[in-house]
């Protein structure tokens, strides 16, 4: 919790320092323009790359497998549409990362490795951590799985 209030302290301070620092090299027009264009750029890459995941997403669906990693992309490509939107440099430069294959795939592997983000897959009688999987790890605690029926007796539904 205190991580996020220190976040929404210093990210400001710091792309208004960047932000004035660029208007002083560039100009103040030049640099509205700047912060504009890339975000333009931006909510075009994340469409393309939203796109390219939903579909992805979709086929594993269809051949009946589970789409963890995209739907974490989903959410990384979420966040950095969110970062490209906000005005600022740094802010930009992050929601970048988040939009090109190679470093959000890379985000999402540390995330994973961490085990502060974990994605569940279920198969017919266990559920294991997307991580755990891959890392051929067992998993610590117990699962139960169950399925019920309803019966409602004649005398019930009087």
């Amino acid at each position: 919790m205190r991580i996020l209030l220190l976040l929404f302290i210093v990210v400001p301070v710091i792309e208004m320092l960047v932000l004035i620092k660029v208007g002083s090299w560039i100009g103040a027009l030049p640099t509205v323009g700047l912060v504009l264009l890339t975000a333009v750029i931006g909510l075009n890459l994340l469409r393309q790359q939203g796109f390219s995941t939903l579909m992805r997403a979709r086929s594993k669906l269809q051949a009946g497998a589970l789409p963890a990693q995209e739907m974490l992309e989903g959410i990384v490509l979420a966040v950095g549409g969110a970062l490209l939107l906000t005005p600022g440099f740094v802010t930009d430069a992050f929601g970048f990362c988040c939009l090109l294959p190679l470093t959000r795939r890379a985000m999402i592997a540390a995330l994973l490795r961490s085990g502060k983000f974990m994605a569940y897959t279920s198969t017919s009688h266990t559920s294991q951590s997307y991580y755990q999987q891959s890392a051929k790890r067992p998993l610590n605690g117990d699962v139960i799985d169950g399925e019920f029926r309803r019966e409602d007796s004649s005398e019930e539904k009087k």
